[in-house]
């Protein structure tokens, strides 16, 4: 759970009432040269542009520093006692990752497809909507460009600004359109019509938000976010039914993202979805819900290779990318990490990220002893003790420690 802070400057102490502060004597003149400040920057270090961040900690820590507490808090928090959030954390780091040696890994194949189209990485970044345009002005289309140059695909959700055309229009690669859906029919029609007509390669549908989670962080900071736009109740009256209907109106591969059980996963396959993307929202809606890592295998086997399975939750580490695909995802989405960078460095904070998260994978799996994230499964892994207090940023312990300091 990332902590509050505030950068409000502490005001000055007011002189005691009936006590008027005596006129400040004029300072003596010294004949001897005033001491110099020390340097603010004591160990030369340079400050980093965006595309030469070393480490995902690098794009984390800037974020930090220059984000507003209540857009830190934003983004970085979940709904109620946060319970969620942190399981999404303690399930990826509940999970140990097993090592064999005296393997040739000098070349390893980290590419995965999405329907039926070419990633040459297992990460994109995940639709995180309203939040895009807060910390970067150009908002979707700067995301697609980063996502694109590193050979993968990204969400464009409906929420992202300046419009879904814009997004897709950047970048000569088709990508995937998320839906909320703030109208009836005829609104959801025009919507949809402008989708197909922008070029996406599919229909990405929200289920898991028929009521917006209590952010208690939002609501205590009087963050302005909740909806945004439309009514709320339509996105509450879906049903199954109009996700047959959305896709053969749209006529696109259906996706049905926030799928937590085997139950809905089962349901989803039965009503033509073409993936099952498993995902608690970053543990922004349900609390006390379990981990998107801690229901992906039953989803998995309920859908039992009739649809594909991406899934996102808590993920910060090339490792928790690996995890996930041992237990079945063909991909993972990152939503809290692609709003670091984004606020850390534009588009090229976002590149240099997806670049950073495939070399950390590259780096796992030469350790595990493999060459292809195809040899990855189940038997990769091992339940362990989870150490320390799982929560948004223990994934990065330089940030850990700035949040606990308060700066």
């Amino acid at each position: 759970m990332a902590a509050s802070r505030s950068r409000k400057k502490v005001p000055a102490r007011k002189p005691a009432a009936g006590k008027p502060r005596a006129a400040a004597k004029p300072a003596a003149r010294k004949s001897a040269a005033k001491p110099a400040k020390p340097a603010a920057n004591p160990l030369g270090l340079e400050k980093k542009a965006p595309g030469q961040f070393d480490t995902l900690q690098e794009i984390a820590l800037e974020a930090y520093r220059k984000m507003p507490a209540p857009v830190w808090d934003h983004l970085m928090g979940g709904a109620d006692a946060e319970m969620t959030l942190r399981r999404n954390r303690a399930g990826l780091d509940g999970l140990a990752l097993r090592q064999r040696v005296l393997v040739d890994v000098r070349q390893i194949d980290m590419s995965t497809s999405l329907l039926d189209q070419r990633m040459e990485i297992p990460v994109f970044p995940a639709p995180v909507g309203g939040f895009l345009s807060k910390v970067h002005h150009e908002g979707g289309p700067a995301v697609a460009r980063a996502a694109v140059s590193r050979g993968t695909t990204a969400f464009i959700a409906t929420a992202a600004k300046p419009s879904l055309e814009a997004a897709q229009a950047a970048v000569d690669r088709k990508l995937v359109f998320q839906l909320y859906v703030r109208g009836d029919r005829g609104w959801v029609e025009g919507v949809l019509d402008r989708v197909r007509a922008a070029g996406y390669a599919a229909l990405c549908v929200t289920v898991d938000r028929n009521y917006y989670g209590r952010r208690e962080r939002d609501i205590v900071s009087g963050l302005p976010v909740k909806e945004g736009f439309g009514d709320q109740s339509y996105q509450a009256s879906l049903s199954w039914k109009d996700l047959v209907w959305m896709k053969e109106r749209v006529g696109l591969p259906l996706i049905a993202k926030g799928v937590a059980t085997a139950e809905d996963a089962e349901l989803a396959v039965e009503h033509g979805a073409d993936v099952v993307y498993v995902s608690n929202h970053g543990g922004r809606q349900l609390d006390h819900a379990q981990g998107s890592i801690e229901v992906l295998e039953e989803v998995v086997r309920a859908v039992a290779g009739r649809a594909e399975v991406l899934a996102d939750g808590g993920v910060m580490r090339g490792t928790d990318v690996v995890k996930m695909l041992c237990l079945g995802a063909r991909a993972v989405g990152v939503g809290k990490l692609l709003g670091l960078a984004l606020s850390a460095g534009g588009e090229a904070g976002v590149a240099r990220m997806l670049e950073l998260m495939e070399s950390e994978i590259r780096h796992a799996l030469g350790l595990m002893g493999l060459t292809s994230i195809k040899q990855l499964g189940p038997h990769w892994l091992r339940e362990v003790p989870v150490l320390g207090t799982p929560s948004s940023v223990s994934a990065y312990p330089l940030l850990e420690d700035a949040v606990r300091r308060g700066r």
